[in-house]
């Protein structure tokens, strides 16, 4: 089961946020930082499967956009990276290229 769905910059900044549990804002602010900072640290040949916490984290970099995926310890984690890649997809086709900017201020028009 999906329990969270964030698009980041590589400043940290969140620009997208989706929550499917429900999390107390002032724990997202803690928990969105601590997942940031554990996926923006790795490099480019670690694995994009993190465990953290009593969930994993699955992450893709796109440009300047990070796209990261918590999901309980029974999903998938390969479908799971491939519906990430599918939705950037789908992102780019609707925006004709899609960019930070995009996601920032027009995603609102798209429920996930």
């Amino acid at each position: 089961m999906i329990k969270f769905f964030l698009m980041v910059n590589k400043q940290g900044q969140t620009r997208l946020s989706r929550y499917y549990e429900h999390v107390e804002i002032n724990k997202r602010t803690m928990l969105e930082a601590e997942v940031i900072k554990n996926c923006l640290s790795r490099s480019k040949d670690q694995c994009s499967f993190i465990e953290y916490k009593d969930f994993k984290l699955v992450y893709r970099q796109y440009a300047a956009l990070f796209v990261v995926v918590g999901i309980n310890e029974t999903e998938n984690e390969m479908a799971v990276y491939e519906l990430i890649h599918n939705f950037v997809e789908v992102l780019d086709k609707y925006f004709s290229r899609v960019s930070e900017l995009d996601v920032s201020f027009s995603v609102s028009e798209i429920h996930l």
